[in-house]
């Protein structure tokens, strides 16, 4: 017997690795082995495995090797073409084969041409079952051609113009590898400005004096043949502009020299690709790499974008300082418009570039190959994509298949062939060519017939041992044509093994996903087909696992004294452990300081280099444990005060007495860290239905270590046990092993059982299914019964999967049903269920309400009534009625406009409803419908009603045009919402002054009909509100206000222009401006002598002229002074912008605004000393007038 041992993670073994590849149940991918051993009898068609390259690109220093090597039963003979001709190797002595092998040499070493060799090979591997052929090998020799002889001239530029320096490397194969370097073989400094384009050449945006050298040289790599090229040397200077004018100024005469200009600043243009627009076109697959170089001055920067699209994030990649765009692995949705753009600070330049991707033929499906038995059917099918679509032809053991010989059992269909009743001389190698203008594949795929009995391949009496609750893999490696079904059986007596508790994987391998202690035994592989039968056996042992029970524990520990880490380890019997020690992951210290003996290890006379940490790692031949500690070295402190802690975890946790619903669990408390243990607290896992997720179990006194436990059938118990102090709880304890309880009956039924039907005819019946843990068992089902509430039928039951809802079909509609859901299993039914009521199915409901009515209660309110309907013909549960209202229009507008229609919906068995929101002065109609939880029944007949008259809304809008100087016009648009008939308009208006007070209300009735009214009369340059809205018979409507300014009287103002700019009036204002200041130096001292200004007396005996109004006859308007506080003048101030003085009607009379005192003065200058006369000021309603400008203002202006 062997024994074989599962591993720790989840793999396959090691003996069945080699057979793995050809035991796929997928007939179309089977392969058949070549191990003589085992099936030594069997043949297979010839398979390319190893063949050289398509372009197949040779050193002519060395000795051809095309590669071709073939796999087949019996082996292979192999034959070439060369050029679409049989090639005779015999009758070349340079051409060997090697022996077993197509492979060909052609020693060109000795003597021969490499060239004399080029051509297209094709191998041809041939047996009895068939011939398979290898790809087109192209063979050439590479070249590494010299550059021709040419002299080129030195270049002499002046600073800042643009260069290339052509490259142009003889064209070799492969291509060769372009760079520039010196004459020391340093690379050439490259950058935003000079760099090197993708066809070698070397560009400068803008040269500059430093670029001055004499080795410019390009060289050209040849990979292939490990050779370098170079060109002659360019020479280039760069003068600049002092130089350059030096040179002229030598050759020129003074009446000739000019002198040279330095190079101006330019916007970029591109040095390639040339002129506005490209194309380029790139393979699928490949890298599109996209180029723009651009010289301006200064250097220009270069941007890409994608006109149609945004550039690929993790495909796309810039190269030589962001001029060369690159897309790897391109495909056809990279083409579209690519656009490059060269900016500086003088402007940008765009190039687009269109992007046009081919693709040569690429797979979609490749045929695989076929193994049948006689009679058997199969399909080869080759499916391949390109740019342009490939074409597919076929072959048959290298012959194309229009002139292969015929074959009864193959049918070709485009790119399928479909085999039907095959037999052994329908055995052959297809191949499938697809190709374009662009390339082509080629596949080899073999139909092999055989008629083959099981066979079994892996060794009898394997022994496989596991760790117990981890995977246990048994492996049955076969073999057979047709091909086998695979079954497991455990023990002498068993049945075939299912895939509820096993997995059963397509290559016959076993898999227990938790191995438990009965799963050990004896387990029987059987491979059947229609020829035969094989078997085998192999066995299983379930171990327990390896576990530490005391780990080692945190210490720390005074220099110099001695430390103990325990270690005990519980293992399977059957196991020897092996126990070893580490120190911060390596081996401990040759010291013998440190001793360790079986469940200890212990370090005497400790030391600060000792601190670290410390892992027992205790290893069997199935499995391995390990558990740390860290270790701190400290200086010798007093003993310290009792450290109180919750306690340590409970461990070595253990099931015993395990019955069907029951079991007892034995526990060892941790150390309770100075604080007695007052409970323990115990959580259990399913680790069949909630891994991972930890339920309350029970609670057990302090002092305590077992605990019964009760238990429900057909779980996967693992348990935990917590510890608790005064001061909180410990962490967790390890889990215990795990134990399956057996499995029994539900004992309770779904919840949330209910019915409701979804069409007229149908009943869902719904429910909450149980979760795994209350499911008792295997094969949860549910028995779902029912019957009609009211009438005598026998209940209807059927029984169903594991789901949450059935549809009863067939049904009566809106008919009370009583419904049972009883949950079973595999060992039986739960307790019968309660009955609860449904009902099926609701369709529309028959008939409209009647008897509809309408009382309108006021202009925008309206109760509606209603019969109800008769509740049968609701069918279904009523939920309300509902009214479709809308207003009537005219013939003409329902043309134009859509009716929009209101809904309001009233719940239950109500019989009338109130509409709110209704428009005045409108004619409305309305239905009402009943409705049930299917929808709404059929309309009533339309109702009609009229609102009464209202109030009007807003005239849409009012304006104020062709101002005068005493007149205003307005015009208007009626309401938008009349709400009944127009009687009349209102206008009221009232003037505002310069303090923004309010003027006298004055009212005024024009005709519903006017939609334009003028005003006459009104005050010069003076500003109104004026207040408009509608009436109907119920009232006034909403208001809307406008202002508007009477216009100026320009002969006046141009007047005053004119006063203010006279000479003498600009004396006087100096003049009144001296005795101002005389005046207040005089008020000053007498106020400081305790003397009183006379006209202050007077000013404290009136108020403030400023704000009182002027006579209407004055001919002044009033205006808002701006010499105390500088405010700028108020809305509605007419003093001109350019801050001149209007003329009054006497031109020796002026206003002064200093102290807020109007005085006056003589034309003299002399002050008068007394207020202008005024009144009072008037009422807010009152009409109001402006004061004169002030004099002093103008003057101010002027200074």
């Amino acid at each position: 017997m062997q024994l074989k041992i599962m591993p720790k993670k989840k793999h396959f073994s090691a003996g069945r690795v080699p057979l793995i590849l050809f035991l796929c149940q997928m007939i179309s991918a089977l392969d058949v082995p070549l191990d003589s051993k085992l099936l030594g009898d069997l043949v297979q068609p010839p398979t390319i495995t190893q063949q050289s390259p398509k372009d197949y690109i040779i050193d002519p220093r060395e000795n051809i090797v095309i590669q071709c090597e073939a796999k087949g039963k019996p082996p292979p003979s192999f034959s070439w073409t060369r050029n679409g001709t049989h090639f005779d190797i015999d009758k070349d002595p340079l051409v060997t084969m090697k022996p077993g092998s197509g492979t060909l040499v052609i020693n060109i070493m000795s003597e021969g041409k490499a060239e004399t060799y080029e051509g297209v090979y094709q191998c041809t591997a041939r047996n009895e079952r068939g011939a398979a052929i290898s790809n087109n090998i192209v063979v050439r020799p590479s070249r590494s051609p010299l550059w021709t002889k040419e002299r080129l001239e030195p270049i002499t530029l002046r600073n800042g113009q643009s260069l290339v320096l052509p490259c142009r490397p003889p064209i070799g194969l492969p291509p060769a590898i372009i760079f520039w370097m010196d004459n020391s073989f340093q690379r050439l400094p490259q950058s935003e400005r000079v760099s090197q384009g993708l066809n070698g050449d070397l560009y400068f945006s803008n040269v500059l004096p430093e670029d001055t050298r004499e080795d410019y040289i390009c060289y050209a790599r040849f990979n292939h043949t490990q050779t370098i090229q170079q060109k002659q040397p360019i020479s280039l200077k760069v003068i600049s502009v002092d130089e350059l004018n030096d040179t002229i100024a030598a050759n020129l005469n003074d009446t000739e020299f000019y002198g040279a200009k330095p190079s101006k600043e330019r916007p970029p243009t591109f040095l390639t690709p040339e002129g506005n627009e490209s194309l380029k076109e790139e393979l699928r697959g490949n890298v599109l790499s996209l180029e723009c170089i651009a010289e301006g001055l200064p250097t220009p920067i270069i941007y890409w974008i994608k006109e149609d699209g945004t550039l690929p994030v993790n495909r796309t990649f810039y190269q030589n300082f962001k001029k060369t765009l690159q897309i790897t692995q391109v495909s056809e949705a990279d083409s579209g418009n690519y656009q490059c753009i060269a900016k500086n600070t003088l402007g940008a330049v765009h190039h687009t570039i269109s992007v046009t991707v081919k693709a040569a033929p690429y797979w979609i499906s490749a045929p695989q190959n076929l193994v049948l038995s006689p009679g058997e059917n199969g399909t080869l099918i080759c499916r391949a994509n390109g740019n342009p679509k490939p074409r597919i032809g076929w072959l048959t053991n290298g012959v194309p298949v229009e002139i292969a010989p015929d074959d009864p059992s193959r049918k070709i269909d485009g790119d399928t062939i479909i085999f039907s009743n095959v037999q052994e001389r329908s055995s052959a190698v297809y191949q499938c060519n697809a190709s374009n203008e662009y390339g082509y594949l080629l596949a080899n795929a073999f139909v092999n017939v055989l008629a083959e009995p099981p066979r079994i391949l892996t060794s009898a009496n394997i022994l496989y041992q596991v760790i117990a609750n981890r995977p246990a893999l048994l492996d049955c490696a076969f073999f057979g044509s047709p091909l086998p079904t695979i079954e497991w059986f455990k023990g002498t007596k068993g049945s075939a093994l299912h895939e509820d508790i096993y997995v059963l994987h397509d290559n016959g391998t076993l898999e227990i996903p938790v191995a438990q202690k009965d799963s050990t035994g004896t387990y029987t592989c059987v491979a059947r087909n229609k020829l035969g039968m094989a078997k085998n056996e192999v066995h299983l042992e379930i171990k327990d696992p390896t576990r530490i029970i005391k780990q080692p524990e945190y210490a720390v520990v005074q220099r110099g004294s001695k430390v103990s880490f325990e270690c005990k380890v519980k293992h399977d019997n059957t196991l020897i452990p092996t126990i070893m020690w580490l120190k911060d992951n390596g081996e401990l210290p040759n010291d013998e300081r440190f001793s360790v003996d079986k469940d200890h290890l212990v370090v005497t006379d400790v030391s600060d280099d000792d601190g670290g940490m410390y892992t027992c790692a205790a290893n069997t031949t199935l499995d391995s444990v390990s558990a740390s500690a860290v270790l701190r070295v400290v200086a010798p402190t007093p003993t310290p005060a009792p450290v109180y802690d919750v306690p340590n975890p409970p461990f070595d946790l253990e099931l015993t007495n395990q019955l069907d619903k029951s079991v007892q669990l034995t526990w060892t408390p941790g150390d309770d860290n100075n604080s007695p243990i007052t409970k323990f607290i115990i959580e259990y896992e399913d680790a069949m239905h909630e891994a991972g997720i930890w339920h309350h179990q029970a609670e057990v006194s302090g002092t305590q270590t077992t605990a019964q436990l009760t238990l429900s059938p057909y779980v996967n118990y693992s348990f935990r046990v917590m510890a608790e102090n005064s001061i909180g709880r410990s962490v967790p304890s390890e889990a215990s092993e795990q134990y399956l309880t057996k499995a029994a009956e539900p004992d309770q039924n779904p919840m949330t059982v209910e019915g409701l039907g979804t069409e007229p005819d149908n009943l869902v019946i719904t429910w909450k299914p149980l979760n795994g843990f209350e499911s008792n068992g295997p094969g949860l089902q549910y028995k779902v019964s029912w019957r009609q509430k009211d009438g005598d039928d026998e209940w209807t039951s059927v029984v169903v999967a594991n789901v949450s809802k059935y549809i009863v079909s067939g049904t009566p509609t809106f008919v009370p049903y009583l419904i049972k859901v009883q949950a079973l299993n595999d060992v039986g039914f739960a307790p019968e269920p309660a009955a609860v009521m449904g009902h099926s199915g609701e369709d529309l409901p028959m008939v409209a309400p009647g008897n509809v009515r309408v009382n309108v209660v006021n202009s925008t309110l309206a109760e509606v009534h209603w019969d109800p309907v008769p509740l049968k013909s609701v069918r279904g549960h009523l939920q309300g009625y509902r009214i479709y209202y809308w207003k009537a229009q005219s013939s003409s507008k329902r043309n134009r406009r859509h009716i929009e229609k209101k809904i309001l919906t009233f719940q239950g068995n109500k019989t009338h409803g109130m509409l709110p929101g209704l428009q005045p002065y409108s004619h409305y109609v309305l239905n009402v419908r009943v409705v049930n939880g299917k929808g709404e029944g059929p309309a009533s007949t339309d109702r009609g009603f009229h609102t009464p008259e209202g109030v009007p809304s807003a005239p849409s809008s009012l304006k104020i045009v062709n101002p005068t100087l005493d007149s205003l016009t307005l015009e208007w648009d009626p309401p938008s919402h009349p709400n009944g008939v127009l009687t009349e308009y209102t206008l009221r208006y009232q003037p505002i002054n310069s303090t923004h007070e309010l003027g006298p209300l004055v009212d005024l009735k024009i005709p519903a009909n006017k939609t334009r009214w003028t005003l006459n009369h009104l005050n010069f340059s003076t500003r109104y509100k004026f207040y408009f809205y509608a009436q109907t018979s119920v009232g006034s409507g909403s208001q809307i206000t406008e202002e508007a300014i009477t216009t100026v009287d320009e002969a006046m103002a141009s007047r005053q222009v004119d006063i203010a700019t006279q000479g003498w009036f600009i004396g006087l204002m100096c003049a009144v401006a001296l005795l101002i200041l005389i005046l207040l130096i005089v008020c000053f001292i007498r106020r400081n002598k305790g003397g009183k200004y006379p006209v202050k007396e007077k000013e404290d005996a009136h108020a403030d002229p400023e704000i009182q109004p002027m006579k209407e006859d004055d001919g002044t308007f009033g205006e808002y002074s701006d010499a105390e506080d500088h405010k700028p003048l108020k809305k509605g101030s007419r003093t001109p912008s350019d801050r001149t003085v209007k003329k009054e009607d006497s031109d020796d009379s002026l206003v002064d605004y200093g102290e807020g005192v109007n005085g006056q003065f003589n034309e003299d200058g002399s002050f008068i000393g007394q207020y202008s006369g005024k009144k009072e000021k008037e009422p807010a309603e009152g009409n109001e007038s402006s004061e004169a400008p002030s004099p002093v203002n103008a003057m101010n202006s002027f200074v």
